[in-house]
């Protein structure tokens, strides 16, 4: 018999629709993909959908149209709702959910139902120490931190060997620098789980660190699926541009085969004469050089540090404002006057949404 690859087994969304009032439905005709081994990161603001597909996925929500599947077995469809504790789903919620009347060590055997207690207990250790928690198997929820309870959340989700693994916001209680920390040690956890890996997160950065690809969502439907670089680079529109970071857009003017803005001519593929379209630049494309030299013209007008680098607020003579980034090292002012140039492969031009 041939051996069933990772990538080979999948979790399909279709077409899916959760409505719970007349008006947009909180899911609106999500087509999702999901491979085991691999994690996708679902960024989106908050009220655009994200954790109403996730309870879906689960089997907490029913559809209203559409169908989930895994390995082409049907979770949901309109008149049918697997659920959810047919289907081998691991779910990680804000808050954690443990048990305090239970240690760590009972917390992450609870949910295994097969073998002696003792084989249970021995599997339940493995995914603590799996997760450098071994040494806490004896604590209760409130005897551990914030990061600990995390891991322990984690370690159950993961000890009943889901198919697929569903995480919601895990890392929004926690502070920066322990967020930092927690990030690649789950996702590391994540991956050698070989589920299929759904994290929903308002959080940029935390999805291009630690996705393998990203869906963004805005107004319940997925608008634009990549590998985290992708999609950085190349959104597909201003909106996806701008649940990814920072980014200014300037209008363009197609013509003889480029697009003329304030900040001088880029290819323009794909495009026709006359169409609306916009530039997007990226802060980190934006490079600054004397008032004496080519480039536009602008005027420094506001300086922040942030992160190791200088945040620099820049205005063109046309009165339009970008953010650049610069080294902490270089002498730039606010009331500076400096020519700018960009990046081209921080610049990506997109059709207009409003035209």
């Amino acid at each position: 018999m041939t051996a069933v690859k990772l990538d080979d087994r999948l979790l399909e969304v279709s077409g899916a629709v959760v409505r719970f009032a007349p008006g947009r439905p909180a899911v609106d005709g999500v087509e999702l993909t999901l491979t085991c081994g691999r994690v996708t990161a679902l960024l989106g603001p908050s009220g655009s959908g994200k954790s109403t597909l996730l309870r879906a996925i689960a089997g907490l929500e029913p559809l209203d149209a559409g169908e989930i599947r895994f390995e082409n077995h049907l979770w949901s469809a309109q008149g049918l709702h697997k659920p959810p504790e047919d289907r081998r789903c691991g779910v990680v919620f804000q808050d954690y959910a443990l048990f305090p009347h239970l240690t760590a060590l009972d917390n992450v055997a609870f949910g295994l139902r097969e073998g002696p207690k003792s084989t249970r207990r021995n599997a339940a250790m493995k995914r603590l120490e799996a997760v450098e928690l071994g040494h806490r198997a004896k604590a209760y929820p409130h005897e551990l931190s914030g990061g600990e309870q995390q891991r322990v959340a984690l370690a159950r989700a993961l000890a009943i060997k889901p198919d697929v693994m569903l995480l919601d916001e895990p890392f929004s209680g926690l502070d920066r620098r322990l967020r930092s920390d927690l990030r690649g040690a789950t996702a590391d956890a994540l991956r050698q789980s070989e589920a299929a890996t759904l994290i929903v997160t308002h959080d940029a950065e935390e999805a291009l660190e630690l996705a393998d690809s990203i869906a963004l969502m805005n107004e319940g439907r997925i608008i634009q699926t990549g590998a985290p670089d992708t999609l950085y680079m190349k959104p597909a529109s201003l909106t996806a541009a701008r649940l990814l970071g920072d980014v200014d857009a300037f209008e363009a003017e197609i013509k003889d085969g480029a697009a003329h803005t304030v900040l001088g001519a880029y290819p323009a593929d794909g495009f026709t004469p006359g169409e609306k379209a916009l530039l997007l630049v990226r802060p980190e494309g934006v490079k600054l050089d004397r008032a004496d030299t080519d480039g536009a013209l602008a005027r420094i007008t506001a300086r922040r540090v942030s992160s190791g680098y200088a945040r620099l607020t820049c205005r063109l003579e046309t009165g339009q404002t970008l953010e650049a980034r610069a080294s902490l090292k270089e002498n730039h002012r606010v009331g500076d006057a400096v020519r700018l140039s960009v990046e081209p492969a921080f610049a990506h031009l997109v059709r207009d949404e409003q035209a």
